[in-house]
Parts: structure tokens; C-alpha cells; sequence
């Protein structure tokens, strides 16, 4: 990653920031409008394997920031063309997919359905994280912990949608 933040001025930096700040304002809206995460959590009967409650409120943010860093990447290679705007309007179109999954679950408790919705949001970011490596090695590597959590997440998904 040598030179990845080679031309680093003020003008760049508030653009990192933008895609930095954009998948967390996302998870935090989604969070809010998903309601009582914590009660609906706690009232499941949960698969083995299932994490402690507080590890959510870790792991995403985490994931969120990588996910901004990575589109930010993207964003500054140096040319500009189809597949570039491809990869971003995936990127995109995965975020959507991501806000309105808590709300699925948590709100509504449609567990089958989340679980499905899930699925889609998985292949978003496989496709994503593939374009994403077209344009920039560390982009698509950045995408790698969000989709082994998402992994994690569709089982965790299946296994309540089955135990409950």
C-alpha cells in the first residue's frame, strides 16, 4: 500500500471523511429505526456461537470505517470510466441493502425474510469487493472483514429464523 495516500491535502482529506461518515451515519440511522435491538436480542432463542451482545457495537463500526476507507480508495484511482461508476453504484446499492436489514430484523422480526435479504447483501459485497479489487488492491482487501461478518451473519440469521 505504498503511496495509497500519496497526494494526502485537505481537499482529500474531507473526502475520506465523507466516505468514512457515510456507512457509519447509515448504521447509525438503521440502528435507530431498527428500535429495541437489545430486548428483541435478548429475547431469542440464539445458535451456538452467538455473541455477546456488546460485540455488535464493536464489530460495525469497524466494518463501517473499512467500508469508507475502501470506497475513498476507489474513488481516487486515477481513471474514471464505466466499471469505476459500476463499482461505486454497487457499492451503493449494497449500503441500501445493509440500512434496511435491522430493520427487518429487529422491528419486524421477519426472520426468514432478513435472512434472505441477507443473502442479497452478501452477493453485493462479493460483487463489490470484486470490483473494488479491479481498482484497488487495498479496497477490495478493506472489504474482506465485512463480508467474513456477513458470513457469520447469515448463519447467526438462519439459525434464529430455525430456533425461533
Amino acid at each position: 500500500m505504498p503511496g495509497m495516500f500519496h497526494t494526502f491535502n485537505i481537499k482529500n482529506i474531507k473526502k475520506l471523511i465523507f466516505y468514512i461518515a457515510l456507512p457509519l451515519l447509515v448504521g447509525f440511522v438503521s440502528a435507530f429505526l431498527g428500535g429495541d435491538q437489545k430486548a428483541v436480542y435478548s429475547a431469542l432463542t440464539l445458535p451456538p456461537y452467538a455473541p455477546p451482545p456488546w460485540l455488535f457495537g464493536v464489530v460495525w463500526p469497524v466494518l463501517y470505517v473499512l467500508m469508507g476507507i475502501s470506497a475513498y480508495l476507489v474513488q481516487k484511482t486515477d481513471f474514471y470510466d464505466a466499471g469505476k461508476r459500476k463499482a461505486m453504484l454497487f457499492y451503493y446499492l449494497q449500503l441500501g441493502v445493509n440500512f434496511f436489514w435491522s430493520i427487518f430484523f429487529f422491528r419486524f422480526q421477519l426472520f426468514a425474510f432478513s435472512f434472505w435479504w441477507l443473502v442479497l447483501l452478501l452477493v453485493l459485497v462479493i460483487v463489490t469487493a470484486v470490483m473494488f479489487y479491479d481498482r484497488s488492491r487495498a479496497a477490495g482487501w478493506l472489504m474482506l472483514p465485512y463480508v467474513a461478518w456477513l458470513s457469520y451473519a447469515a448463519y447467526l440469521n438462519y439459525m434464529v429464523w430455525m430456533l425461533n
